[in-house]
């Protein structure tokens, strides 16, 4: 069975330099093939089946986490919603 899923993802490090640990978050997040992470001024959005999304979210909050204070607030639906958000460029 398939089950597509969307999450907002919200990244609050808690520190001054706190601009380079998001886009370390969100470059890694790119680097997985079988989901589709989106990003824009506010947070990022990642979509596909729902294990692969969760097992790379996981993974991604655990090495963000190596940063004391890591905040992350996330939001999941059970359905894709990729073709709603639009990409910043």
């Amino acid at each position: 069975m398939s089950m597509k899923t969307s999450v907002e993802i919200s990244y609050y490090p808690l520190k001054e330099e706190f601009i380079p640990p998001i886009k370390s978050f969100i470059e890694r997040l790119n680097t997985y093939e079988n989901i589709v992470a989106k990003t824009n001024g506010m947070s990022t959005q990642v979509f596909g089946e729902y294990f692969d999304v969760m097992k790379a979210i996981t993974e991604e909050i655990y090495t963000a986490f190596e940063l004391p204070h890591s905040v992350f607030i996330l939001k999941v639906i059970n359905a894709d919603l990729n073709h709603v958000v639009k990409e910043q460029v």
